[in-house]
C-alpha cells in the first residue's frame, strides 16, 4: 500500500529542487524589480533597505521648529515657538496647515527627481514610509478624514506615465487607514510648468486649473492634500480652494519636501 521507497521520496525530492529553483528565479526577479543597491549613490543595501541607503537617509534635512505655524516655512534663527510668517500674515490662505517633512535639497531633491522623472517608483515606498515616521505627531493630531492627491494633467500623465502625489498619497492612505478619494480632485486646465516663474506668474498659471468631481466625498469633511514638493504653494492653495468651495471643512497639506 505504501509502495517502495524510492517512489514515495522521489517525488518530494523533486518538489524540493523546484522549490529551490523557484526561489532562485523569485529572487533574480525582484533583484531585478528592487535593485539591491542605492539609487543615489550606487551603495549595496541590506535585507531591509529599498533604493535608498542609510548613508544617504542621514543626509536628508529635515524641517524642525522653529517654522511658520501655518505654511511651514522654517525659520533660521533662535526663536523657539512656532509663529505665523510674514506671508502668512498679509496673505489669505485656503489651507489651514501645511507641513513637509524636508528641505528641497541635496538627496531628497536627488530621491524626488529620480522618481518623478526617471521612473524610480520604488522610491516611493521607501519615501513614504519615512514620511510617515517623521510626520506621526502631525497625521495623528489632526484627525483627518480623507485623503486627496494634488492631481496631474490628462497630458502630463500620459507623458510621465504615472502621478508621484497619488503613489505617495496610497503610501500614507495604507499606513493611516484614512481612505484615498482618487477622482475627486481633477487639473482640468494644462499648465505650463511652475519652474522659473514668479509668484504671481505661479498664481496666474494655476488660477482655475483645478476642479472638484465629487464633492460628496468632501463635503463636510477635514482632508488631507498630498503632493511631493511645496515650492511657494499656489498650487496647493489652488486646490485647496477647490476643495473648500465643494464643502470641505478644512484642508491641510503634507508634502515630502519644501522649498524654503
Amino acid at each position: 500500500m505504501g509502495g517502495c521507497a524510492d517512489c514515495r521520496t522521489y517525488p518530494q525530492e523533486k518538489i524540493t529542487s523546484l522549490s529551490k529553483q523557484m526561489g532562485t528565479l523569485l529572487k533574480a526577479l525582484l533583484d531585478f524589480i528592487f535593485p539591491p543597491y542605492c539609487l543615489l549613490c550606487g551603495a549595496s543595501l541590506n535585507g531591509d533597505e529599498t533604493g535608498m541607503c542609510a548613508h544617504c537617509r542621514a543626509q536628508i534635512r529635515y524641517i524642525e521648529s522653529p517654522m511658520c505655524s501655518r505654511c511651514g516655512k522654517p525659520f533660521y534663527s533662535e526663536v523657539v515657538a512656532d509663529h505665523l510668517c510674514g506671508e502668512c500674515l498679509t496673505r489669505k490662505r485656503y489651507f489651514t496647515i501645511a507641513r513637509a517633512m524636508g528641505h528641497y535639497d541635496g538627496m531628497l531633491r536627488e530621491a524626488i527627481h529620480l522618481l518623478k522623472y526617471r521612473e524610480k517608483q520604488i522610491l516611493i515606498a521607501h519615501l513614504g514610509e519615512l514620511l510617515i515616521e517623521r510626520m506621526s505627531s502631525f497625521l495623528s493630531e489632526s484627525n483627518h478624514q480623507v485623503i486627496v492627491a494634488v492631481p496631474l494633467h490628462p497630458k502630463r500623465l500620459r507623458e510621465r506615465g504615472f502621478n508621484q502625489a497619488l503613489s505617495l498619497a496610497g503610501v500614507v492612505s495604507k499606513h493611516t487607514a484614512i481612505p484615498l478619494e482618487r477622482d475627486t480632485l481633477a487639473r482640468v486646465r494644462y499648465t505650463a510648468p511652475q519652474v522659473g516663474l514668479s509668484e504671481e506668474e505661479r498664481r496666474g498659471n494655476v488660477k482655475g486649473a483645478f476642479a472638484l468631481l465629487r464633492a460628496d466625498k468632501v463635503r463636510d469633511k477635514t482632508i488631507l492634500l498630498v503632493d511631493d514638493v511645496y515650492t511657494s504653494g499656489t498650487t496647493v492653495e489652488e486646490c485647496s480652494r477647490a476643495l473648500l468651495k465643494g464643502g470641505a471643512l478644512r484642508v491641510d497639506v503634507l508634502t515630502l519636501a519644501r522649498v524654503s
